[in-house]
């Protein structure tokens, strides 16, 4: 699979290997790995990075480069890298601030062997009674015409560029939305647009999440309800959305929570109903509102989870109350629909610096 990147990767290779640059990409399924991972690097800031199966390679390699095995033999007698200073070392790494530790543990070599079916290697190796670390040195020399090649320097080298940019793509982003707040007063239209196409189904779901949030926190917040603990004490209070965390981030937890109501809001691109019923059983069954990256009609959407419901559970009554937990659908066109409404209230600004400061925080970003 050749994308805009690989040629960045053959020339990272090229600038190391010379003219043996093709061979040793073909030659290495490890390369042609993170040739898989970087094809989002050209897509611009709204495209899925891959920093954390990317990252779990990365500070292998690096330890293993300080500590000079990519010039010297012994590897195979190194103690290993202690998993704190690597699962610190990723988190202060672009973009990694609040990557856990999936990746190092698994879900890198899981993905690695879904590529690589008939690879006799894994790339990351662990002693978990130690908490010891170690890249395969396997796939780091590669073998051609009797001559030995090392790319561990070269992996670096790739996934630094593809680190670079991603940053660069990011940059564009918020630049872009910094220039759509300057202009909003001379051309609401041409912000609303931009707003608009962040609300698409191959969107990367850190934006439609931080997106999503900024849309209904916007739409909520001029809405009331009265409460009081008796007649004398009720009061009007306007309704608040809150973020509860990173997006994305698979901590288990809730994406956005109401005040007062006391409602809860779960983002997904998926209609996996067991993720649907499992977040639902997170909360002991607690109504939950879900923000669904799909433009399929709400009805749809029902009838497809609960389609799915049935065959996996075969009690109907089990069924009937998971169903009921689902308190609201939201998709693409209801969000599309509220952000009407927020336009036309004048509020639109809102929804842009909310879409910024949430980005600047998710993506790790500093002011220059």
């Amino acid at each position: 699979m050749e994308h805009q990147f690989t040629k960045k990767i053959i020339e990272i290779l090229e600038k190391n290997f010379g003219e043996r640059a093709r061979d040793v990409f073909e030659k290495s399924s490890l390369l042609q790995y993170l040739n898989i991972k970087t094809r989002s690097a050209t897509r611009g800031s709204k495209a899925r990075g891959s920093f954390a199966n990317l990252y779990a390679i990365y500070v292998l390699v690096e330890d293993y480069i300080s500590n000079g095995f990519d010039e010297r033999e012994g590897y195979e007698d190194y103690e290993g890298a202690q998993f704190s200073a690597i699962f610190n070392r990723q988190r202060e790494l672009p973009f990694g601030a609040k990557l856990q530790n999936h990746a190092l543990n698994s879900r890198m070599n899981d993905e690695y062997k879904k590529y690589f079916k008939t690879s006799e290697f894994i790339p990351i190796l662990r002693n978990l009674e130690t908490k010891k670390y170690w890249i395969n040195e396997n796939l780091l020399k590669i073998r051609f015409h009797d001559v030995d090649f090392n790319i561990a320097k070269t992996v670096v080298d790739i996934i630094d560029s593809y680190v670079s940019a991603k940053q660069s793509a990011f940059q564009n982003f918020i630049d872009t939305c910094e220039k759509l707040k300057k202009i909003h007063e001379r051309n609401s239209s041409e912000v609303e647009s931009f707003i608009y196409s962040l609300l698409g189904v191959n969107i990367d779901a850190r934006v439609f999440e931080i997106v999503s949030f900024s849309i209904l926190k916007t739409f909520y917040k001029d809405q009331t309800v009265f409460i009081g603990f008796s007649i004398d004490e009720i009061k009007e209070h306007n309704l608040i959305l809150y973020k509860t965390g990173r997006t994305n981030a698979n901590d288990g937890g809730i994406d956005f929570v109401m005040r007062p109501l006391g409602r809860f809001f779960q983002v997904t691109e998926t209609l996996d109903v067991k993720k649907y019923f499992l977040d639902i059983d997170k909360i002991e069954r607690y109504p939950v509102s879900f923000v669904i990256k799909s433009e399929d009609s709400i009805d749809d959407i029902k009838e497809k989870l609960e389609k799915a419901a049935k065959r996996t559970y075969s009690v109907r009554k089990v069924i009937k109350k998971y169903m009921e937990c689902i308190e609201e659908i939201i998709n693409i066109p209801v969000l599309k629909e509220r952000l009407r409404k927020v336009v036309k209230e004048g509020e639109l600004p809102e929804v842009l610096n909310e879409i910024i400061k949430h980005s600047k925080v998710e993506f790790n970003y500093e002011e220059g």
